[in-house]
């Protein structure tokens, strides 16, 4: 078993998720036509820099995958609805860890990545982009506050690496292309993760898929009352095999999200300004 996270620039991230490519691995069986949406069908949907993505879930704030903040030198500017909205600060969840060298460097030697599954199990994977300016063109998604999210079927959006189920997507493939979006049934859910399965035809979902490279902070909606809830936020999944070689999002890998349902307390705190956290660089005045 080995761990990829949905956005890294790192090369060794192969360990870790994140998606370039066509966005959203698919059914070998279905047309890609058939999972491919309009750029305006999420307008709330951030495009950070070079890849990853968050989701606007008040006018002046968006949230996102810790990890895909953390890794870049500043985030000055995030896309919604195709504009650049200028990024006044960006905050970390205090729980957030930095995967350390060491365990990558031993997965890379070996091929096995249970050590880093371990170690993002414990890891708060969670960070909010504030705005300079408040968004009036783009409506916020609301956030899922409850705990029932185990056995629903989701739906998940991104721009990130592409590929089939029967063969995964390429580890050298490009993490932003056009917008996918595949749906999926919640397998698990823990303290910290919500996790899918890429179930093979004929077990799979009319549209069955999962994130892919790229699509780190990406959403993960749960449909209830008549509108989409954010219920998750892409972040790593588990792959069967070496960690070295094996190509991610093939049938039976399994993907993990953000709960987000854990940690609406400390969203709301932190957009009212009443927390201390941990702060990612970033420039409002950046080119």
């Amino acid at each position: 078993m080995t761990v990829r996270f949905l956005s890294a620039p790192i090369a060794f991230l192969f360990l870790v998720a994140s998606c370039r490519a066509d966005a959203i691995t698919i059914r070998d069986d279905t047309g890609d036509a058939e999972y491919r949406v309009a750029a305006t069908h999420l307008p709330a949907l951030a495009d950070l820099p070079g890849e990853g993505h968050g989701v606007l879930i008040a006018p002046q704030w968006v949230l996102t995958a810790a990890h895909a903040v953390s890794w870049q030198e500043h985030v000055d500017r995030v896309v919604i609805a195709g504009k650049p909205r200028r990024v006044e600060r960006v905050v970390l969840h205090p729980g957030f860890k930095r995967l350390p060298q060491a365990l990558i460097d031993r997965a890379l030697a070996g091929g096995d990545g249970n050590e880093i599954v371990a170690f993002l199990s414990a890891s708060d994977d969670v960070a909010l982009v504030k705005l300079v300016e408040p968004v009036a063109d783009a409506a916020p998604v609301a956030l899922y506050r409850g705990q029932g999210e185990l056995g629903k079927t989701v739906e998940i959006l991104g721009k990130g690496a592409t590929g089939t189920g029967a063969r995964g997507h390429d580890l050298d493939g490009s993490h932003r292309t056009e917008l996918r979006r595949a749906r999926n049934r919640i397998d698990r859910a823990d303290a910290r993760w919500l996790c899918y399965t890429f179930d093979r035809p004929p077990a799979a979902l009319p549209l069955e898929g999962m994130a892919g490279d790229g699509d780190s902070g990406g959403p993960v909606l749960l449909r209830g009352l008549g509108r989409w809830r954010l219920a998750g936020l892409a972040s790593w999944k588990i792959v069967q095999g070496d960690v070295r070689t094996t190509r991610p999002a093939q049938y039976g890998h399994s993907s993990c999200n953000v709960r987000v349902s854990r940690y609406v307390g400390w969203i709301d705190r932190a957009m009212n300004d009443r927390i201390e956290a941990k702060s990612a660089p970033s420039s409002a005045n950046g080119p």
